[in-house]
């Protein structure tokens, strides 16, 4: 499908936002299992997204378990603890109201440090590029000084955007700026999902299968036409929200 194609949702997002919020407030137990739930959904889309061979089930295995699967890199394995280890400072995050710096930063350093010590939680000192792309991100010198401006913008794009369009937004200035070596992929999807949760909504979920036009919708943003992925992701919020509809519905007492 082209992205283009993906209409907005948001005011379907908005209906079934209320039907959420006639749920809550959900039991300790439910929410206990609506989070792990999560864990292993999230870490495993993101992942996969970015080439990890990890399925669902051995990201499940290697997370609650500890164990390596035959066959499989020790990266893939890093990476699906380590991206474990990150959600669990997005939902302490989700308890407040701001999202800093450091927290970014924080949230890069967990998912990254098994990988790679030295550059996680450290913005790049080296310039990049992106393959499949002809999108240039910043020469290196200017990252921190565009991270220090991005993390000061976003008070005023949360109070001038729906919390939906706010999200993909930040998304797409992050992943503009790609301040480090590797990892932005996914540090963005942490992002996205952290703007999400402050807001109320469920964990939103970017299914493998749909990377293509994603990254297609990504590309658009990148020449400076925000809507085709604004609308992408208000697509995978109602389809994330109608799958928690669904398992609120089956952990109901």
């Amino acid at each position: 499908m082209n992205p283009l194609n993906y209409k907005n949702r948001i005011k379907e997002i908005d209906e079934q936002q209320k039907r959420i919020n006639a749920y809550r407030p959900l039991s300790k137990e439910a929410l206990k299992q609506l989070k792990e739930y999560y864990r292993i959904g999230l870490t495993y889309s993101s992942n996969a997204i970015e080439g990890n061979s990890l399925t669902e089930t051995e990201t499940k295995i290697v997370i609650e378990e500890g164990i390596t699967i035959g066959g499989k890199p020790l990266k893939d394995h890093y990476e699906a603890v380590g991206h474990s280890e990150a959600y669990d400072l997005l939902y302490k995050l989700s308890q407040g109201k701001e999202i800093t710096e450091e927290a970014i930063l924080h949230l890069h350093k967990l998912f990254y440090h098994r990988i790679d010590e030295d550059n996680a939680g450290a913005y790049r000192k080296v310039n990049v590029i992106i393959t499949g792309t002809d999108f240039t991100p910043p020469h290196h010198s200017k990252v921190p000084e565009l991270m220090k401006k991005l993390a000061k913008n976003i008070p005023a794009m949360r109070k001038k955007y729906h919390p939906v369009e706010f999200a993909a937004l930040l998304h797409n200035k992050f992943v503009e700026i790609h301040p480090f070596v590797d990892g932005n992929g996914r540090a963005a999807r942490l992002l996205l999902n952290l703007a999400l949760l402050q807001a109320g909504y469920a964990i939103t979920i970017i299914p493998p299968v749909l990377r293509r036009d994603y990254i297609a919708a990504l590309q658009k943003a990148n020449k400076g036409n925000n809507t085709p992925f604004v609308d992408f992701i208000s697509n995978m919020v109602y389809e994330s929200q109608r799958e928690y509809i669904r398992l609120m519905e089956a952990l109901k007492e």
